[in-house]
């Protein structure tokens, strides 16, 4: 495990996994832009870039000639580099849609995004409800829970399975593999080889299988699949089934958190929404913006610059989309909750060609996991504020949230 150094000048050394910044990055962002340095710099681990505001956020994400997705890790897979196997002009490493740049993106994310569309994902809302209100059933009567682990972490890892035609009680299996791979593997090297290979390893063995044994599910469906007229490559099929393994659990669990959290901390919302239901669309679009989850990395594919920053080929700039949502520039009052926000442009799912493919099935689970919770249990509170702990890095939310809950409805 990484000892983190703590951070004197955060303009010109900035630390993701510092303490302090993974609790509450806000003050950072804000000082850093008071200050005028939009793009914070650091040499840890390489040398690399954070842009805080919500220009220079996008204007990154949208320029993927200068910038490339090949490495998205916020820390660097030195041990990958070398590798001819992983090298970003091999057509035959295993790709996903979120790792690749054009002209292999757009015919892979066209091929996906069909699986995403709203009438897609409306198929698992049904089920989503049964599974929120199996799980609220399983601690009501407790009158406390943790809701990280109990109930968010819970969500996301089911639904992913049911897509991809595999047994849902796998979850507690799921959540390891993607939190090891995600959080620890970020500050851990060994710990993130070894749970890329047990991912890897699953499923190359599923897809094994769907080739024996075809059902109705993602997998089976995408080795039918064509791309110009040509089988989808078992690389494409392998990469993007492995994003929606470690994106599709620990961003949603982390947002899901993250609502919780706020509705624990603040009863005044809690009770609003309460009372008016139908103001939850717009709350959940709040949450996302406050409390965006995923920061992702470009690496620059030449010499340019950032602001009066001169950056060389090869280096990495950090996109913080959660930074970008609380830029003062586009948000008015950025740093409150304001959960009836009418302007609200956020990019909690990123922009440009590499946003969220997912995006609708994150919005619905996590609709359908606040809107049956505040139906099953209207009052809850933090057992205690200080028990709360968080996950930051690549993404952002907290994996322990104990509260109590006196009064509930037993639905």
């Amino acid at each position: 495990m990484t000892t983190v150094e703590p951070v004197e000048d955060w303009a010109e050394d900035f630390e993701l996994f510092d303490p302090s910044y993974i609790n509450d990055p806000a003050p950072v962002w804000k000082q850093l832009r008071e200050t005028g340095c939009p793009f914070a710099r650091t040499e840890r681990r390489q040398v690399s870039y954070l842009p805080v505001t919500f220009d220079g956020v996008r204007s990154i994400a949208k320029d993927s000639e200068t910038w490339s997705s090949f490495s998205i890790s916020v820390v660097p897979d030195i041990s990958a580099e070398p590798d001819p196997e992983h090298r970003p002009d091999n057509p035959d490493r295993i790709r996903s849609i979120i790792d690749s740049d054009p002209p292999h993106h757009t015919p892979e994310r066209q091929l996906m995004l069909p699986f995403f569309a709203p009438r897609s994902v409306e198929k698992y809302r049904g089920h989503t409800q049964e599974l929120c209100r199996r799980l609220i059933r399983g601690f009501i009567e407790d009158g406390h829970a943790d809701l990280a682990d109990g109930y968010a972490r819970q969500i996301p890892p089911r639904i992913i399975a049911m897509i991809l035609g595999i047994d849902p009680e796998m979850a507690d299996t799921f959540t390891e593999w993607v939190q090891g791979f995600l959080e620890i593997g970020q500050v851990d090297a060994e710990a993130r080889k070894y749970y890329d290979e047990k991912i890897t390893e699953f499923f190359v063995a599923e897809i094994g299988d769907r080739l024996e044994n075809p059902g109705d599910d993602l997998i089976s469906i995408l080795l039918t699949s064509e791309i110009d007229g040509e089988p989808v490559p078992l690389n494409v099929i392998q990469g993007n089934v492995f994003l929606m393994l470690v994106a599709g659990i620990d961003t949603t669990w982390s947002s899901i958190g993250s609502a919780l959290w706020h509705l624990a901390s603040h009863p005044e919302d809690r009770r609003r929404l309460v009372e008016e239901p139908e103001l939850l669309p717009t709350a959940i679009e709040e949450f996302l913006r406050a409390y965006a989850p995923v920061t992702m990395a470009r690496v620059a594919t030449k010499d340019t610059v950032l602001g009066d920053r001169e950056v060389k080929a090869g280096e990495r700039v950090v996109l913080s989309f959660p930074a970008a949502n609380r830029d003062p520039a586009i948000f008015e009052h950025p740093d409150e909750v304001i959960i009836d926000r009418q302007r609200n442009r956020h990019v909690a799912f990123g922009s440009g060609i590499h946003r969220c493919a997912g995006s609708n099935l994150a919005r619905m689970e996590m609709t359908v996991a606040i809107e049956t919770f505040l139906q099953m249990i209207p009052e809850f509170e933090l057992t205690d504020p200080n028990a709360v702990t968080w996950a930051g890095g690549q993404v952002r939310g907290p994996r322990h949230l104990p509260v109590t809950f006196p009064n509930r409805n037993a639905l």
